[in-house]
């Protein structure tokens, strides 16, 4: 059995093993007092995590009913609606400048709660586009969610209060383990056949293209129409535009689970989805990083 038959086998494996280092890495950086800002930024938090739960998923909605979509391009719009911000949005947050402990509180609070909201967001938007029968399984993904993101999360934060002297270390590694499955998920599935660039099409590509733009525009222009400080404008609209694919690409292991010989055309757009967003999301957060730290910059001069 070659690698790519290997990774057919085990795409949920695989999945589940880059989650669960990418929150242990981020978990080994955390401390209970970090969460204590939820409470010192309410109305900042607040906005952010409307944004988060309503005002992303409407935006999916948008663009599911107003453009003939494919199937598997619809239901991955609408995964990565569901999921929360990513760990790596906290990082760009503190490239940028930005409020590091506003981004880490949402990314928080939206972690948690995607046990409930991921289910209910899913359910809303693609019920129509799985097979007859379908029922979505919301409480193996809450479960999964649970396991695979939140145990390792709290689990690296136990290193860090612990095991303090090796903490940076297994973070790191963490993150790193997290991106190399990333990169063998990346080849596997291009190597089985299940990336088609051809397939998938130009068209959809702009989509997805598309789609992050939005969302980009929408969450920075609200919290600085509500008059928020730069560096809060800058947690928000990060979190908001990088998502945790790494979650999107469990669910859709969970979801569409490969098989050995079989063809789901279905489930291999809803994975170049998840992928191509996630491609995109580090150009548009590079841009975001060089944007705020010179408008930040220049309202702290100034």
């Amino acid at each position: 059995m070659d690698f790519f038959d290997f990774y057919l086998r085990y795409e949920y494996g695989f999945a589940a093993t880059q989650l669960s280092l990418a929150m242990l890495g981020m978990g080994a950086t955390l401390t209970p007092r970090d969460f204590v800002q939820v409470f010192l930024a309410p109305k900042a938090l607040s906005i952010g995590l409307t944004l988060q739960m309503m005002v992303v998923p409407l935006v999916a909605l948008a663009f599911i009913h107003a453009m003939p979509l494919d199937p598997g391009l619809a239901v991955g719009l609408a995964l990565c609606a569901a999921i929360p911000g990513g760990t790596i949005s906290n990082i760009f947050t503190y490239l940028a400048n930005g409020h590091i402990a506003l981004s880490i509180a949402l990314t928080a609070v939206a972690t948690i709660a995607c046990l409930v909201t991921t289910p209910i967001v899913l359910g809303l938007l693609i019920t129509e586009y799985m097979p007859a029968g379908f029922v979505m399984p919301a409480g193996q993904i809450a479960m999964e969610i649970a396991i695979f993101l939140l145990l390792p999360l709290l689990l690296g934060m136990g290193v860090l209060k612990y095991l303090p002297g090796q903490a940076e270390r297994i973070s790191k590694w963490g993150i790193r383990g997290s991106l190399f499955v990333i990169a063998l998920i990346v080849i596997g599935a291009a190597g089985a056949g299940r990336l088609d660039v051809e397939a998938f099409g130009l068209p959809n590509m702009g989509i997805v293209l598309l789609f992050i733009i939005v969302l980009t525009v929408v969450a920075g222009l609200i919290p600085m129409w509500l008059r928020f400080s730069m560096r809060d404008v800058a947690a928000i609209n990060i979190e908001i535009a990088v998502r945790n694919t790494n979650l999107g690409l469990l669910i859709k292991a969970s979801l569409f689970p490969a098989v050995v010989g079989k063809e789901d055309p279905v489930g291999d757009f809803v994975l170049f989805t998840v992928l191509l967003y996630g491609a995109l999301q580090l150009l548009v957060g590079a841009a975001l990083i060089t944007r705020y730290r010179k408008r930040i910059a220049s309202s702290q001069t100034g």
